[in-house]
């Protein structure tokens, strides 16, 4: 494993934390996205940078976030990884083809974060219920230690049930699933009773959730910070 890949695996194995930027974020609303499902198409474990295909309104809406001055932050489970199917280095080049992507609509992520621990994981990253794991809060949490963003004022953005689950247990206070990805099947099950005070609904694709929220009351008392873009992160080098 190279350098590179290392210094963002903050437990030097399954869990992986990418903060791009020194932007301060205290006390804002955030943006959560998942990614596969959300930001680009479900692939089946998606480890080659070449079967990268975006969800065609992703770009705009981050772009959105971000001239808005709202962090843009992804958390992922990474199931391939704790299975085999690829290694960090593929997550690497899938993620720098993203940023590409992204850069051509003049859009960035602030920070993303990944789990690759599972409980039908190979060792070592055969880990049941792992904190980080969503439906479980953890990566969410770190992102919030680390930019000091205001959860309940924040949106998640997901394909499953357990991606707003996860969102439910921080504290974010809405929460939409989108029909891409895994979202048309996971619509039958949804039930908006079962998050408690965290307002919720579904949307066709990312943008029109990040418009259905806005109609839900986000950000209503946050004033926006146009042309906050502190520019392009690096892309993760893969030695």
């Amino acid at each position: 494993m190279s350098h590179s890949i290392k210094s963002y695996l903050v437990d030097n194995c399954g869990l992986w934390l990418d903060r791009r930027g020194a932007a301060g974020f205290l006390g804002k609303p955030a943006l959560f996205l998942d990614r596969d499902g959300v930001i680009v198409e479900e692939t089946h474990y998606l480890g080659r940078a070449e079967d990268v295909s975006m969800i065609p309104t992703a770009g705009s809406c981050v772009r959105r976030a971000n001239l808005e001055g709202i962090p843009v932050v992804v958390v992922t489970n990474q199931a391939g990884i704790g299975r085999g199917y690829y290694d960090w280095a593929g997550f690497a080049a899938v993620q720098t083809r993203i940023d590409e992507h992204l850069e051509g609509e003049c859009a960035r992520l602030d920070m993303i974060l990944a789990c690759a621990y599972h409980s039908d994981g190979k060792p070592p990253f055969d880990k049941n219920d792992h904190p980080w794991r969503k439906p479980r809060d953890g990566m969410i949490q770190a992102a919030q230690s680390e930019l000091g963003v205001d959860l309940e004022k924040s949106l998640i953005i997901g394909d499953k049930i357990s991606d707003l689950k996860s969102g439910e247990a921080a504290g974010i206070g809405f929460g939409v699933l989108v029909r891409t990805g895994h979202g048309a099947e996971e619509e039958p099950r949804f039930d908006p009773d079962h998050f408690g005070i965290m307002k919720t609904g579904i949307a066709d694709d990312i943008e029109a959730a990040y418009q259905a929220a806005l109609s839900a009351g986000w950000l209503q008392h946050f004033t926006t910070n146009c042309g906050a873009s502190t520019g392009y992160p690096p892309r993760v080098q893969v030695d």
